[in-house]
């Protein structure tokens, strides 16, 4: 009973990680517009995604523009959106695999260690897709501080961590826990113990008895 509940959690995390993925792909707030410095117009918002940049005006209006064309995007980006969109994608995987394999499904009852091994695969899919988001996050972060402290970059081109990369974050950090509940369902091969050598069986008596 414990190792099915243990097995549903890791279900319902990774689950939860994908979803979270998908939002934190569609989210324009990547990077924010930072406020440090002089002359910073404080009455807008400005921040931008994988997809999109978006200017949020004080009164409330949002001006979004998608980036025109994939060619002359910068190799960070292009690289950030093929891991997210890997990353959901084994995530879509890990669910269907993992779903045969849940104790509490009838499909594959009449082999428990073969319906056990499609839990423990979908949990290792779901670990390469949580390592896929973090690395995807942990890139576009590091690029963001680069430019954050380059000397070469004004002070009002400067941003900081917008919401989506914490999103992204939690997500890749509940795939990866997910998959580690998951795999932890492995099948244990059952004990071999010798089996007992027979006694010889005596031999019939004839009946005649021998001085």
């Amino acid at each position: 009973m414990a190792n099915a509940g243990l097995q549903m959690l890791g279900f319902i995390l990774g689950i939860i990680g994908w979803v979270s993925s998908i939002v934190t792909t569609a989210l324009p707030q990547w990077k924010m517009f930072t406020y440090a410095g002089d002359n910073i117009v404080t009455a807008q918002a400005i921040y931008e995604g994988l997809w999109m940049s978006c200017v949020s005006q004080s009164t409330g209006q949002i001006q979004c523009k998608v980036f025109d064309s994939l060619l002359n995007l910068n190799s960070t980006l292009q690289a950030t959106r093929a891991l997210m969109i890997i990353g959901i994608l084994l995530g879509l995987i890990a669910i269907f695999v993992s779903t045969l394999g849940m104790k509490c499904m009838r499909c594959l009852e009449e082999d428990e260690v073969q319906k056990m091994r499609m839990a423990v695969i979908g949990g290792v899919i779901f670990l390469i897709a949580g390592l896929s988001i973090l690395v995807a996050t942990a890139w576009y972060g590091n690029r963001i501080v680069q430019d954050f402290y380059d000397p070469m970059t004004p002070v009002n081109a400067r941003y900081e961590f917008g919401q989506a990369l914490f999103i992204g974050w939690t997500s890749a950090a509940l795939c990866l826990l997910g998959g580690c509940l998951l795999c932890c369902c492995c099948p244990q091969k059952a004990a071999s113990y010798p089996s007992p050598r027979p006694y010889p069986k005596p031999a019939p008596s004839s009946g005649k008895d021998y001085v």
